[in-house]
């Protein structure tokens, strides 16, 4: 998948998102905000209720679009048979689109009305959603190959070393420059601090990383490099830039990555769980939907 194509792709997965979220909240926002007494004597109550056609409906899609979110990147991930089945990351972005989508259609599934044991659940869904995407950025943090593999501190070292002799190399940095870059973006910042400080650090990097690289760019400019030199030059500063952080990080990354997963975990099993005996609750008692 060239970057064109990947960009469709995760632009594709931001329209049906928003399309579909906007969709629900226009076709439904007299019913929704309503007071619950007031629902029954609306035309849109037989569709729109939990147990109705369309919210009936959107609770199925929701539920399946989670299970088989998980479902394909668990396989993707764990089973080796399945190791050269597209990129780990294309698979993740899958992943991400269908876990956060799934839950949005079980909001409007509810009408915005849960309690009991499925309140259980609904508040489990929401933790797993907020630390998905806590996980997320840890996960981008952890530096990977294009097939999904995590790389090694050997990896990171034989990386950033392309990168300096390229710098120095194929570029018009001067020495300068090219010490003041490794002092400001020294990895041991990252390795003499604690997480927290090292998140934070990250945010104010972003800041700092734009304002050096207009410095540098206009620096160039001065210098008489065309274009495409700038650019390329720019570029390779910031890959540099990022993989000095990452290597700085790194060990932080890994220890936080596992409690994480201690967190995610039990809160994605209460929601199946739960979700499960929802569904065989509705089917015994004898509520369908189309079918």
């Amino acid at each position: 998948m060239n970057k064109i194509t990947h960009r469709f792709y995760i632009g594709s997965f931001f329209a049906i998102g928003i399309a579909a979220t906007v969709y629900l909240l226009f076709n439904g926002y007299q019913y929704y905000s309503s007071p619950l007494e007031d629902r029954f004597f609306l035309s849109q109550h037989l569709s729109l209720k939990p147990s109705g056609t369309l919210g009936h409906g959107i609770g199925i899609l929701g539920s399946l679009m989670m299970i088989i979110g998980v479902a394909i990147y668990i396989v993707r991930k764990r089973i080796r048979r399945f190791s050269n089945l597209g990129i780990l990351k294309h698979w993740l972005e899958f992943h991400i689109f269908l876990c956060s989508l799934g839950p949005v259609f079980v909001l409007y599934h509810t009408a915005f009305k849960f309690g009991g044991i499925v309140a259980v659940s609904f508040w489990s869904m929401v933790a797993v959603v907020l630390s998905g995407v806590v996980g997320r950025f840890i996960y981008i943090q952890i530096p990977h190959s294009i097939s999904g593999q995590e790389l090694n501190m050997n990896d990171l070292n034989s990386m950033t070393s392309e990168l300096d002799n390229k710098l120095r190399n194929e570029t018009s940095l001067s020495s300068g420059i090219f010490r003041e870059i490794e002092s400001a973006f020294d990895p041991a910042l990252y390795s003499r601090i604690s997480l927290a400080a090292g998140i934070i650090h990250i945010v104010t990097e972003h800041f700092k990383m734009h304002s050096f690289s207009r410095k540098l760019k206009s620096d160039l400019k001065s210098a008489g490099l065309d274009k495409l030199h700038i650019k390329e030059t720019l570029k390779t500063v910031k890959s540099k830039i990022i993989i000095s952080r990452r290597i700085g990080l790194l060990r932080k990354m890994h220890n936080i990555f596992r409690y994480w997963h201690v967190f995610h975990l039990p809160f994605a099993i209460v929601m199946f769980v739960i979700m499960f005996i929802h569904v065989a609750v509705t089917i015994v008692f004898g509520y369908k939907w189309i079918f």
